[in-house]
C-alpha cells in the first residue's frame, strides 16, 4: 500500500499545510504539526486480518499508517515487535484485573526511540536527505547512531557532555560525529534547530518534527494489536519532551478512526519531581511554563517540554492523569521491577513503574482495571544510577569455607 498522509494540521491553532515536501513546526504560530491521513481509504484497503497475515515482525508491518511510501531494504536489524509481558502474579496482588509491561528496551538500540529513527531515517531518505542530526541526553543519540550506522547515512549528535557515559560510548561506537556541549539539553536543541537550518540536514530532534510521533505511536499499534484489539483501561507512559506520550496517543486515535478499536485508553503521564513541567501544566489547566530540570532520570530532563502540546492533550483528552515522582522512588521502583519481573530498566522508564504503583495507591488506577505501564529504555545505560540504591558484596576467600561463611552470613 502506498503513502496516505495528506498533509499536517497545527495542534496550536489548526491551521493545515501539505503533505509535500519536509514539515516542521507551523508557518502560521509556530505550534507543533501533527500528520493527517485519509483514514476512510486505510480502512477501505487495510484490514486486521491482512495485518495479522503479515509475516513482518517490525513496525513496518504498518506501513499503510506511517508517512513513507516504502519499507527500507535493509530491515533484519528490526525495530518494534517489542514484547508485551503480563504480570499476573501482580496484578492479583494489587487488585487489578491484568498487568503489562511494554518492554521496549528489546529495540536494537535498547531504547524505544529507535521507533522514530528507524521511521524518520527512511523519511529523509526518500527525501534525499543523508546526513541527519539530533539533539538528546543520550536514547535519541544513540539510536539514531545505530540505525544511521545499518542504513548508511550520516549521524551528528548534539548532546549535553554530562548525558551518562555508557550511552555516549553506544554514540561513538557507532561512529557517529559526536558534538558534546557543556550545557543542558535545551541548549543542545537550540543548537541542532541551528545546524539543519543552516546546513541543510535533516533535523531528528522530536517537537519540531512530526515525523517522529509517527514513529513512536508504532507502539501503540503493537500494544492494541498484542491485546486483541481489546484497550486496557489506562495505559502509563514516562514524559520528558512529550513526544512518546504525544505519539501513543496518536497511534490509538489513528487506530480508532480506521476503526479497528472502539475507545482510547486513559493516558496517565508520569514525571521526576524535578522535571515535571507537563505535570504542572496539567494541574494548571494547560499553561506549559519552563522549569529547571534536575533528576536522575536523564532521559525525561527536560526544562521546556518541545512536545508539550501534544503531552497535555493525551492526558486531557483522555480523561488520565499526571503523576510527580521523585529520584528516590525512581531508584526505588528501578529495583523493585528488576526483582520483581526480571526487567531491568533505565531511570527514566522506572518512573513509569514508580508511577504506576503511585496511580494505584490514590486510586487514579482502580481495583479490577486493566492496565499496561510502558517501558522504554535499559538499565544498562546508565550504571551508576543504578548502583545508587544496591550494592556490590565485597570480595570473600576463593574457598569452599569462605563461601560457606559468607552464605551463612546472609542467613
Amino acid at each position: 500500500m502506498g503513502n496516505h498522509l495528506t498533509g499536517y494540521r497545527c495542534v496550536v491553532c489548526g491551521s493545515e499545510r501539505s503533505a509535500s515536501g519536509i514539515a516542521l513546526t507551523c508557518e502560521a504560530c509556530g505550534g507543533n504539526l501533527d500528520a493527517l491521513y485519509d483514514y476512510e481509504v486505510i480502512s477501505r484497503e487495510w484490514s486486521r486480518e491482512q495485518l495479522a497475515a503479515d509475516p513482518d515482525p517490525s513496525l513496518w508491518r504498518y506501513l499503510p499508517l506511517l508517512p513513507v511510501d516504502s519499507v527500507p531494504d535493509r530491515k533484519s536489524i528490526r525495530v518494534g515487535g517489542t514484547p508485551l509481558e503480563s504480570l499476573g502474579i501482580i496484578a492479583e496482588k494489587m487488585g487489578l484485573g491484568s498487568l503489562w509491561v511494554k518492554d521496549d528496551s528489546r529495540n536494537p538500540s535498547t531504547s524505544l526511540k529507535d521507533r522514530a529513527s528507524e521511521v524518520g531515517i527512511r523519511h529523509a531518505i526518500e527525501a534525499d536527505k543523508r546526513t541527519i542530526v539530533v539533539a538528546s541526553t543520550g536514547n535519541a543519540a544513540a539510536s539514531l547512531s545505530a540505525l544511521s550506522a545499518w542504513h548508511g547515512v550520516n549521524a551528528i549528535v548534539v548532546a549535553p557532555a554530562a548525558a551518562p557515559p555508557a550511552k555516549l560510548t553506544q554514540i561513538v561506537q557507532y561512529v557517529a560525529t559526536l558534538c558534546p556541549v557543556a550545557g543542558s539539553y535545551d541548549d543542545a536543541f537550540d543548537l541542532s534547530l541551528k545546524l539543519a537550518e543552516n546546513r541543510g540536514w535533516y533535523l531528528r530532534s522530536t517537537g519540531v518534527n512530526p515525523v517522529m510521533t509517527e514513529g513512536k505511536k508504532t507502539v501503540a499499534f503493537e500494544i492494541a494489536e498484542q491485546l486483541g484489539w481489546k484497550m486496557p483501561d489506562a495505559i502509563l507512559v514516562p514524559v520528558g519532551d512529550g513526544c512518546i506520550i504525544g505519539g501513543v496517543h496518536k497511534g490509538f486515535r489513528d487506530l480508532k478512526a480506521i476503526g479497528w478499536i472502539d475507545r482510547i485508553p486513559r493516558i496517565i503521564a508520569v514525571q521526576a519531581e524535578g522535571s515535571s513541567a507537563i505535570a504542572d501544566a496539567v494541574a494548571r489547566g494547560g499553561e506549559i511554563l519552563p522549569v529547571k530540570a534536575n533528576t536522575i532520570a536523564d532521559s525525561i530532563s527536560v526544562d521546556l517540554p518541545r512536545d508539550g502540546v501534544k503531552a497535555v492533550r493525551a492526558v486531557t483528552d483522555t480523561g488520565g492523569a499526571a503523576i510527580k515522582v521523585s529520584d528516590d522512588e525512581i531508584l526505588v521502583a528501578q529495583h523493585d521491577l528488576a526483582s520483581s519481573t526480571g526487567l531491568f530498566a533505565e531511570p527514566a522508564a522506572s518512573a513509569a513503574w514508580a508511577g504506576f504503583h503511585k496511580a494505584v495507591e490514590n486510586k487514579i488506577v482502580r481495583g479490577g482495571e486493566n492496565v499496561v505501564v510502558l517501558i522504554t529504555g535499559s538499565g544498562l545505560k546508565d550504571i551508576p544510577a543504578a548502583q545508587k540504591k544496591v550494592s556490590i558484596p565485597a570480595p570473600i576467600k576463593a574457598t569452599e569455607e569462605g563461601l560457606n561463611e559468607y552464605l551463612s552470613s546472609l542467613d
